[in-house]
Parts: C-alpha cells; sequence; structure tokens
C-alpha cells in the first residue's frame, strides 16, 4: 500500500519574496563592494603597472594585433562621436548589468541564479588578476601615442592624477570587466529568451569593445583575457536547461540500478494440488437385475 502523496506547500507570500530580494540585493551589493576595496589594494605600484602595460604593448605588436590607435582615430572625427563614446563607458557599464539581473530576477529566476553565480566568479577572477597583474591603461603609455578622451573631451570616470585617485584604481586594465560583463549580459539575454533577433544582443559587447579601445581605457588583450575568463566561468557554472537535463539523466541511471520487486509467482504453481478424491464405484453389468 503506497503512502498518500503530500501536497505542495503555498507559494511564498509577498513577506517571503520581499525578504529573498533584499537578500538578493544585499548579496550583489557586497560582492561588488568586496571587489571595489580589493582594487585599491593595487593602486601603489605604479612602476609595476608601466612596466606589465609596455610588456603588454610590445606583446600586441608581435601577435599582429591592430592598433588601439585605429579604433581612436575614427571616434576623433567629430566631438559629438566622441563625447558619445566617452559617455557609452561612463554611464552604460554598470546601469545595463543591472537591468539585467533584475530583469532575470523577474522573468527568468533560474537564470537569474545561473547569471549572477556566473558573474562573481568571473569578478573574482578578475580581482585576482588585478591584484597579481597591475596595469596601466593605454591612455598613460607614452608608446601608444593616444589621446584621453575623458580628459580632453569628457565626461570622465577618473581622476587627473592615477597615482592619486581615490575613487577609482586606474592600474587594473587587465582584464576589461566593462568587456566581460557586456559579453556575459548578451549571453545571458541569448540564453534566457526566444525571439529570433536575441543574436542582435552580441552587438552590445561589440560596441563595448570598439568604445573601450578607441577611448584608450583598454588593451585588446584586456577584452581577450576576459572573455577567456568568462569562458571558464560558464564551463563551472552550467546553464539551468543543461543543469536540468543532467539531473534527469542521474535519476534515470538510479532507476534503472534500483532492482524492480519479484512478480508474484504464477498462480497455478502457488496453489495446492487439489487432494485426490475416492475413486468412483465401477458399474457391473446386470445390476438392478
Amino acid at each position: 500500500m503506497t503512502s498518500p502523496t503530500k501536497p505542495a506547500g503555498p507559494p511564498p507570500g509577498p513577506r517571503a519574496a520581499r525578504r529573498r530580494l533584499i537578500r538578493e540585493l544585499l548579496l550583489v551589493a557586497g560582492l561588488f563592494a568586496v571587489y571595489k576595496a580589493g582594487r585599491t589594494l593595487s593602486t601603489g605600484r605604479t612602476d609595476e603597472a608601466y612596466r606589465n602595460a609596455g610588456w603588454i604593448w610590445d606583446a600586441e605588436r608581435a601577435l599582429h594585433l591592430p592598433g588601439e590607435g585605429a579604433v581612436q582615430r575614427l571616434l576623433l572625427h567629430g566631438d559629438a562621436l566622441v563625447h558619445t563614446a566617452n559617455t557609452y563607458y561612463a554611464a552604460v557599464h554598470f546601469p545595463a548589468t543591472a537591468l539585467f539581473l533584475v530583469w532575470l530576477y523577474v522573468r527568468r529566476p533560474a537564470h537569474y541564479l545561473w547569471a549572477r553565480r556566473v558573474l562573481a566568479v568571473l569578478t573574482g577572477a578578475a580581482l585576482v588578476l588585478h591584484l597579481t597583474f597591475p596595469l596601466a591603461p593605454p591612455r598613460m603609455l607614452g608608446a601608444a601615442h593616444l589621446v584621453d578622451t575623458g580628459q580632453v573631451y569628457g565626461p570622465s570616470v577618473y581622476g587627473a592624477a592615477p597615482a592619486t585617485d581615490t575613487m577609482a584604481n586606474q592600474f587594473a586594465a587587465m582584464p576589461s570587466l566593462h568587456f566581460g560583463w557586456a559579453l556575459m549580459l548578451a549571453l545571458g539575454m541569448i540564453a534566457a529568451t526566444r525571439s529570433r533577433w536575441r543574436a542582435l544582443w552580441l552587438l552590445h559587447p561589440l560596441l563595448t569593445l570598439l568604445v573601450i579601445v578607441g577611448t584608450a581605457n583598454h588593451y585588446w588583450l584586456d577584452s581577450i583575457v576576459a572573455a577567456v575568463l568568462l569562458g571558464g566561468a560558464l564551463l563551472l557554472i552550467p546553464r539551468p536547461v543543461a543543469a536540468a537535463r543532467a539531473r534527469t539523466a542521474a535519476a534515470v541511471v538510479v532507476r534503472r540500478h534500483v532492482p524492480s520487486p519479484k512478480a508474484p509467482a504464477a498462480a497455478s504453481a502457488a496453489a495446492p494440488a487439489a487432494p485426490a478424491g475416492p475413486a468412483p464405484a465401477p458399474v457391473v453389468a446386470g445390476a438392478g437385475r
């Protein structure tokens, strides 16, 4: 006799939903605060940051990567264009990522958990690299002959003196989280939606790449390293659909290895043989005459 199935509990009420939302907001804000605080630990390594910048510049030339100046020259054709690029760099990065997480939280909760975990792993790996490999951006490198478009045309998110900038660590160019977060946003929206036009989300990281290079805030290699770190995070944190398939496959394997209960023996084999009764009396010829 099987036990009755336990009915599912009632859905969480508004109070539980608010607690969950507050917990997620505090978690994301806490992770961001730890990241910002950790970045400041490498602000005093100016000489090392410039040496690493020279090494990165020479490595890009050895790899025959296109010069960052080619993109910047396109932006410098008009003040409005370069000002728009600076505004995109300063104003789109954090709000776009925040809106991405909020949308997933409301509309795709499973994808939200996946994206939040991937971004946390990516950002943590970036922080380790920022601390171990301080890097001056190309706008500070004399050999690059690039313009600091933020300071010249505005707006700028950095102070004029990098060594005394208390708001940001300007020697944390590699990897570029501008590009890494933008690429994760595009991949997350492609995974969470079913529109035939969802591939257009890739325009966001592409535009971000052109902006961060053209404004001389990042090298090409900064974005390449960010993409590699993101790839590692995506391999470590499976997508919700892939995780569900893995759980289903595991359940099937378990069911196959659980022995099934033995079938009851055949009725004919189980039933005892009927006892033999007395033999019928023989019929005698002529009886009753």
